[in-house]
């Protein structure tokens, strides 16, 4: 069976944790920052876990992931 290719755009977006789970980091911290509040930025700084309704489609996006 040949290899499967990555989605691109996925693979710039998301990565693997240690034991597995994806992480991904947050939307809307590029630019129209200054309507936002202080401490609505620094919570966009963090990154996150994918959620569960989601996962199917990153696997199948990043199948060596």
């Amino acid at each position: 069976m040949p290899k499967l290719k990555s989605n691109r755009g996925a693979a710039k977006r998301f990565k693997a944790t240690g034991t597995g789970k994806i992480k991904h980091y947050k939307a809307f911290a590029s630019h129209l920052l200054t309507s936002k509040t202080t401490k609505r930025k620094r919570r966009l700084r963090k990154s996150m876990l994918v959620n569960k309704g989601d996962l199917r489609n990153i696997k199948r996006l990043l199948p060596y992931l």
